[in-house]
């Protein structure tokens, strides 16, 4: 039997941000892929954070959708360390360090209660604006779009016009799945608090509409760092449940700011 934890990451809110679900492991080695996609199915959350108890060895960290293993997560690494503190696997004071398939990430609680995850940053470029891709969004025109840079990679972003288009948009679920990127950022310029506003899609992963995207803030961060001249940001992802992050940018990394609420323990019996 596997005990588990379920919070709710950026947002101090019981029913807000972005639920995840967080297994503990005990052992040297990682249980059969297909059971934790089974498991994983069963939650049916955007993301659970599968935690290997390595103790001295330390602790591994890898996310699945309900349909697919992914290589990056913010939100459920951010569940996953407040719950590691909360339960007292982990000292509140020591720091969280994660092996995952995106390199080593560490957690650790900052002053103000906050959650800080070092993160990388990922640039991404100019490509052109597919017709395609704003029918999907639900959009009549955008101000531009943009690839993970270097790659024809997974990500999309796409800048609206303002806040507004982002909170109105309805998007083609079935359209997002036919485009080649699975992950879909519709973003914009704040104009109700924060620096900027933005909303993912991932239909592809069994993820219509995330709540709050970590991985996603790895490449709007530095997009709008550059562009608003600035190296600490806010931002509010407009799902309906909502949340904020914080990033501090930091050349080729960045940390992501977030709180976390714990909303439920159990245990597996599988």
């Amino acid at each position: 039997m596997h005990p588990f934890g379920l919070a709710n990451a950026f947002t101090r809110d019981p029913f807000a941000g972005n639920p995840a679900a967080a297994v503990f492991l005990e052992g040297a080695n990682w249980p059969a892929d297909h059971w934790m996609q089974g498991v994983a199915a069963q939650f049916n959350l955007a993301e659970t954070a599968f935690i290997l108890m390595r103790h001295n060895a330390g602790l591994g960290l890898r996310w699945m959708t309900p349909l697919a293993e992914v290589d990056l997560c913010g939100h459920a690494t951010l569940a996953a360390a407040h719950l590691l503190w909360q339960t007292g696997r982990l000292e509140p004071g020591t720091e969280a360090r994660f092996d995952t398939r995106s390199g080593a990430l560490a957690c650790l609680r900052q002053d103000d209660g906050r959650i800080a995850m070092d993160f990388p940053a990922m640039p991404v470029e100019p490509c052109p604006v597919d017709p395609e891709a704003l029918k999907a969004f639900g959009l009549d025109r955008a101000l531009g779009a943009w690839r993970d840079a270097g790659t024809d990679g997974p990500y999309l972003l796409v800048e609206a016009e303002d806040e507004d288009a982002v909170r109105g948009a309805i998007p083609d679920f079935a359209a997002l799945r036919r485009l080649k990127p699975w992950g879909c950022m519709l973003t914009a310029r704040a104009s109700q608090g924060g620096d900027f506003v933005s909303r993912f899609f991932a239909p592809k992963k069994g993820v219509p509409e995330d709540p709050v995207t970590g991985s996603a803030h790895c490449r709007l961060g530095p997009w709008w760092g550059a562009r608003l001249g600035k190296s600490s940001l806010e931002a509010r992802q407009l799902s309906p449940r909502g949340g904020a992050v914080g990033m501090e940018l930091r050349g080729r990394r960045l940390l992501l700011l977030g709180d976390a609420v714990t909303v439920g323990q159990g245990t597996l019996e599988i």
